[in-house]
């Protein structure tokens, strides 16, 4: 009969030293068996077999859902989607530094070294070849989704939903694909906002749980994050004093960030701001006249705006012969299609508070505000996320949006009271606007 294991100390570090790897190995494995069959409480479980940070994993992973016998989804990203999402990331700026302290001697070791961004989907899986090639069976692969909500309890995905670095044994996993394999894992967070940004995670057999190698990931993670930190100031140092930010969407008045002051544009001043940040080319005044008035503004009418224009903008801001950009100029315009671009849908909807400049009937400031909408309706439809689809349709740009009601409505219980007073709201509008 095997001896009981010792009160354990540090609950994220999967094995101690001195700890019979084999029996720890079986003790988990059935832990993970009884929990899986009777769906134990914290309290029907052995303290000495399965760690507090497992044990909390494993009923978050029931609550939402996962499946212990089914594995991470396939491919989310892939291709070019998932190229110009990682060129795009945080992430990607401190992979020479992960490469260099971990994947360079990971070479035929059976190790893998993974990048993950914030929501636990796995950017980069780097490493010895026939590890990689197994992983893939369980879609342990660029692209997929191995956040706890997805998979259960795993390094990364457990590391991103406790913020905190953390090591997973074997069994501790909470999908069966996943037993054979052990992972050690540590959020990086942003060094200017402190949010995470992603993770770094090794994975290979039982000795990736041993307490050096999480010990790695924290020096790695320190590394990365000084990286950042240093890319940050460089990136932001030259400009400074220049940063200048566009704020044109909602219906508050348009204003210009300018170190860290806002100073509030009228109305035909954000217009033109808009149109030139629109063709970096820049635009002759007969060009700008078309695109703020249909009926075409005369060219003196253009050299005084602009005239008054640099007075706020700043003159060396500004060049003529074309009107044009002289400057980085950024924008909640750009905010929202950056972040539309990356696939995230979430971040979007938060930095759309509205249309752009509503009160404009400037022919091309009214193109811009249908393509921006009509992209961010695009993407709603085309997600299909109820949770955002519903802001959507409570937001006063969405309230009279037929087709993201209707698909809000499609994904509705239709026995509950919600799909009544949804469908009751869209026999509304059919009602009012019947031709």
């Amino acid at each position: 009969m095997e001896s009981e294991l010792p009160k354990r100390g540090n609950p994220w570090v999967a094995l101690r030293p001195g700890d019979d790897v084999a029996q720890r190995a079986r003790r988990v494995s059935s832990a993970h068996q009884l929990f899986v069959d009777s769906r134990s409480s914290a309290d029907d479980q052995d303290g000495n077999s399965v760690r507090s940070v497992v044990l909390d994993s494993w009923i978050r992973s029931t609550r939402k859902g996962v499946n212990p016998d089914g594995a991470a989804r396939s491919v989310e990203l892939s291709g070019a989607d998932l190229a110009s999402y990682r060129a795009a990331h945080p992430m990607s700026i401190i992979r020479p530094v992960v490469r260099k302290l971990l994947v360079e001697d990971a070479a035929d070791t059976g190790l893998l070294v993974a990048i993950a961004d914030e929501k636990g989907h796995l950017l980069w899986v780097e490493g010895d070849s026939s590890a990689k090639d197994r992983a893939q069976r369980m879609n342990f692969a660029e692209g997929c989704d191995w956040s706890e909500d997805a998979v259960g309890t795993n390094a990364p995905g457990t590391a991103l939903a406790l913020d905190h670095c953390v090591q997973i044994f074997g069994a501790e996993h909470f999908i069966r694909s996943a037993h054979d394999w052990s992972c050690s894992a540590a959020p990086v967070h942003d060094p200017a906002t402190g949010r995470i940004v992603g993770a770094i995670d090794i994975t290979g057999g039982p000795r990736v749980a041993a307490p050096e190698v999480l010990s790695l990931i924290r020096a790695t993670v320190a590394a990365a994050e000084a990286e950042l930190r240093l890319h940050l100031l460089s990136s932001t140092s030259p400009r400074a004093d220049t940063a200048l930010r566009l704020e044109v969407l909602g219906s508050g008045r348009p204003s210009l960030l300018r170190r860290g002051e806002r100073v509030p544009l009228s109305q035909r001043h954000a217009e033109i701001l808009l149109l030139l940040a629109e063709y970096p080319e820049g635009l002759s005044s007969e060009r700008l006249a078309v695109l703020l008035d249909e009926g075409e503004l005369d060219a003196v009418t253009i050299r005084a705006e602009m005239s008054r224009l640099r007075k706020v903008f700043g003159s060396s801001n500004l060049g003529s012969r074309p009107y044009r950009l002289l400057t980085e100029l950024g924008s909640d315009v750009r905010q929202v299609r950056d972040a539309l671009d990356r696939g995230q849908l979430a971040s979007a909807l938060e930095a759309y508070p509205g249309p752009v400049l509503p009160g404009s009937e400037a022919p091309g400031v009214a193109d811009l505000r249908d393509e921006l909408r009509t992209r961010v309706q695009a993407a709603l439809l085309r997600e299909g996320d109820q949770r955002l689809l519903a802001r959507w349709t409570t937001s006063v740009h969405g309230r009279q949006d037929h087709a993201v009601w209707e698909a809000y409505l499609a994904g509705l219980d239709p026995r509950s009271a919600l799909h009544a007073q949804v469908k009751a709201r869209i026999d509304l509008f059919d009602r009012r606007y019947a031709t």
